[in-house]
């Protein structure tokens, strides 16, 4: 499969599971009914999922606005904010559907700036966020009480780990180094 075959598959698979996670999290009555209640606790988690989402966000428009990235590089750091867009436009409307008040983007992120020197480091330190978004997400979904809630997590927690598998193999490195993620 050509690289543009496989960037088109890759871009209408993240629509799916983008529709997918949309209509779960969004809050329709039947799915939410389904799942079971939502809780606080759900509102709290998902707020913690929105913040880092909101920090991937700054953090890829650091990446993007370095200087450092060159075409490919550059195109897959906006590919992947705009995913990060999505995540974060979701969570804020499923917490704000469940009575919650979403949190907002930080006005500054302690990012490591000295250390981003070149392409290597900039995508270095973006897998290094989407690993400690896949480990995030592999400890909020069963704090879940609405199982629709944690299935929806689930489809965004896919996505951070083809972020974190992409991002290795952009660097040369093995893009799934085990079985398992932790």
């Amino acid at each position: 499969m050509s690289f543009l075959n496989r960037r088109f598959f890759l871009s209408q698979s993240g629509l799916l599971l983008s529709g997918a996670a949309a209509a779960l999290l969004a809050g329709k009555d039947a799915l939410a009914a389904k799942g079971g209640p939502s809780t606080d606790d759900d509102v709290r988690v998902l707020n913690t999922a929105l913040g880092a989402e909101l920090e991937a966000i700054a953090a890829y428009q650091l990446g993007a606005e370095s200087g450092l990235l060159q075409k490919p590089a550059l195109d897959l750091a906006v590919t992947f904010q705009g995913h990060h867009k999505e995540h974060a436009d979701i969570l804020a409307k499923t917490i704000g559907k469940l009575g919650g008040k979403a949190v907002g983007a930080k006005a500054k992120y302690s990012f490591p700036t000295e250390n981003l020197k070149s392409q290597a480091d900039v995508l270095r330190f973006a897998a290094a966020l989407e690993k400690g978004a896949v480990s995030a997400y592999l400890g909020a979904v069963p704090l879940f009480g609405n199982r629709e809630l944690a299935k929806a997590a689930t489809s965004i927690l896919g996505d951070e780990a083809m972020h974190w598998a992409v991002l290795r193999n952009a660097l040369g490195e093995a893009p799934v180094p085990s079985a398992f993620m932790s």
